[in-house]
């Protein structure tokens, strides 16, 4: 039953992704432009997350997530990501969407993904077990209330058509929430994480199990079915010169990813909702690297 309903969490979590444009490459540029609303919808967008997760603790008998403390790491793993991202000219998250609706260049990132998870993870300096942060249940769900209460203020005064586009969001972290229920390391960079780890340590017991992949790829259907759907599914073949561009970018942001502990899925949607100081300053850096990266493209 659980299966079956984290299935269809998924499955609307790709047609969000799709249908809203949910892009912290795109947030940026418009927040350069003077419009931060999309980037601040996105950033909140796990908000409502942790309530699911604490339904989990108390009806699953789940164990609650534990935050990690950041490291340098944490600020050099996303500041990485964002270069790598501004120069894809989009995040892990649309990078996957726009897979789905037919931009076969972003092929070549996720190619680069797999080759800086699996192949250079051991060569990449990361903090390999940052240290935990312990707070009191009342504590954290005290700041985790009075975090929603403050969304929800901003939700009453927002304009109705920005009002709509910020619901989708924090659906999506919603939906999220519900995932996790299943299946923590739910998020395409978990999956990856995952693998590495099984790949280098020659332990099959870390391998993911078919479920997790599977839900990757409903994740995708359900981009799809929204590109099909919306008009806006296109094959675009991929060139020599963009493939290499894309590649590169996909290293970067692979590398990157494995330095904070995550892509911006992981810490958008799992970390930043367990109060996981790490996932606040991975999303800051990326959204810093991102900017430092759109400001040199500009001037090239």
């Amino acid at each position: 039953m659980l299966l079956a309903l984290a299935i269809a969490c998924i499955f609307f979590i790709g047609y969000l992704s799709q249908t809203t444009g949910l892009c912290m490459v795109r947030g940026v540029k418009q927040a350069k432009a003077g419009n931060p609303f999309f980037l601040l919808a996105i950033m909140t967008s796990g908000t409502f997350a942790w309530v699911l997760i604490v339904s989990g603790h108390y009806f699953a008998d789940m164990a609650p997530r534990s935050g990690f403390y950041a490291t340098i790491y944490s600020f050099a793993g996303g500041l990485l990501f964002g270069l790598g991202a501004s120069a894809n000219g989009g995040c892990g998250v649309s990078t996957v969407s726009r897979f789905a609706r037919g931009e076969l260049p972003m092929f070549m990132t996720i190619l680069g993904w797999i080759v800086a998870w699996l192949a250079l993870e051991p060569l990449i300096p990361q903090a390999t077990a940052p240290e935990s942060i312990h707070l009191s249940g009342s504590i954290r769900y005290g700041i985790l209330t009075a975090l929603s209460l403050v969304v929800l203020c901003c939700l009453f005064f927002a304009k109705p058509e920005r009002r709509k586009l910020w619901f989708s969001l924090l659906g999506i972290g919603l939906l999220g929430g519900l995932v996790f229920l299943y299946e923590p390391h739910w998020t395409p960079s978990g999956l990856l994480r995952s693998m590495s780890l099984s790949f280098w340590h020659s332990d099959n017991e870390k391998w993911p199990e078919a479920t997790r992949f599977m839900l990757v790829a409903v994740l995708m259907l359900g981009m799809f079915v929204a590109a099909k759907l919306t008009g806006s599914f296109l094959l675009r073949s991929i060139a020599l010169g963009s493939a290499a561009k894309h590649f590169a970018a996909g290293c970067l942001m692979g590398v990157g990813a494995v330095m904070a502990k995550g892509g911006n899925d992981t810490q958008l949607l799992v970390a930043m909702p367990s109060l996981s100081l790490n996932g606040f300053v991975a999303v800051a850096s990326m959204v810093l690297g991102i900017f430092v990266g759109l400001k040199v493209l500009e001037r090239r």
